[in-house]
């Protein structure tokens, strides 16, 4: 069986294996006080360029989107997001249990466009009912997108400047932010996000590690966050499992090393699809393909080749999205093209 079902099929680095057994019996303090949460944090700022930035860590995406949401939101607030974003979908509703609306708006292949944000904005305070509505309080992105697209500094810029007119603060989920990073065409750096966004998370759990993301507000995190983390149960008492892993991932650029095989892989599998004739939905230039496969050609395919089902395309094809990993092997990717 040839596994392309999402970027997180494999376990974790062993440079980050190794780390974690080599200190496995050494003391500790808890709850990210120790000596590698910090050592971890001290990397992160400086691959940021933001000296001053809060660094915090958290077990996953879902548990990082909903807990920073919850804590700059005040009650009467939502946050807008593209409505195929990943909190407005595959979250199981978990920023509706915070307590907040997610806004969805309009998307064009997965991103959100500043002028989006600013008409509804407009439209929304011209409305004299508006004090009976959810405000707007926040914008939410990814990078890469749901779909696999990336933003250009130039767009990240003009939404950042709609949130500065709107006093939102911009949330840029980065689950597989090291797969932006690497992608050919970028002119989006960690530095960038520092300087245009107010807060961001840097995915560890698709980009070599067991699991974690690493939370980082450039200005300032809001008061007692490490508390709000504990309130919704995602404070783990051995921090050092993360932070050991993100000191590993962001020691001698191993974090984009590694990041750069999944762009690789992806970009000989788009090769060789396309040159067998296949229709992609869309194109990504990072790790996730979206091809249009005939029903029966994926029934076929079925006990040889795990996809993700994206969305029905019509009533004989089907969109399936398949994803490389910082550890997907070429002769994987050969398979699968001789096997399509």
């Amino acid at each position: 069986m040839l596994y392309f079902e999402n970027d997180y099929c494999e376990g974790a680095h062993p440079a980050i294996l190794q780390k974690l057994t080599e200190t496995n019996f050494e003391k500790v303090s808890g709850y990210g006080t120790d000596p590698y949460c910090t050592s971890a944090k001290e990397k992160i700022r400086a691959a940021c360029a933001c000296p001053e930035a809060d660094v915090f860590f958290i077990s996953g995406g879902t548990q990082a989107n909903s807990i920073v949401i919850a804590s700059v939101l005040r009650r009467w607030e939502g946050v807008i997001a593209a409505a195929t974003g990943h909190v407005a979908g595959h979250e199981a509703g978990a920023i509706e249990f915070t307590g907040h609306k997610v806004i969805g708006l309009p998307q064009k292949n997965g991103k959100l466009d500043a002028a989006t944000v600013e008409d509804f904005c407009k439209t929304f305070y011209a409305d004299s009912n508006h004090d009976h509505m959810v405000f707007p309080g926040m914008v939410y992105i990814s990078h890469p997108t749901e779909y696999g697209t990336l933003y250009s500094k130039a767009e990240l810029e003009a939404l950042s400047a709609v949130c500065h007119t709107y006093h939102m603060p911009l949330f840029v989920d980065g689950a597989r932010l090291g797969y932006a990073l690497v992608s050919e065409g970028t002119d989006v750096t960690l530095a960038d996000l520092a300087r245009l966004t107010d807060v961001f998370y840097i995915g560890g759990t698709k980009v070599g590690a067991l699991c974690g993301e690493a939370v980082v507000f450039p200005h300032g995190a809001p008061a007692h966050f490490m508390t709000m983390v504990k309130q919704q149960g995602a404070l783990l008492a051995k921090g050092r499992l993360m932070g050991i892993q993100f000191d590993v991932l962001f020691t001698d650029d191993l974090y984009t090393r590694i990041s750069r095989n999944a762009i690789e892989t992806a970009n000989a599998l788009k090769k060789g699809l396309a040159a067998k004739g296949y229709r992609f939905f869309m194109d990504s230039p990072t790790n996730q393909l979206f091809v249009v496969l005939e029903n029966t050609q994926l029934a076929a395919l079925e006990g040889k080749a795990k996809f993700g089902f994206w969305e029905k395309f019509d009533d004989s094809h089907t969109v399936v999205r398949i994803a490389t990993s910082w550890a997907t092997k070429m002769e994987e990717i050969e398979q699968l093209i001789a096997l399509m």
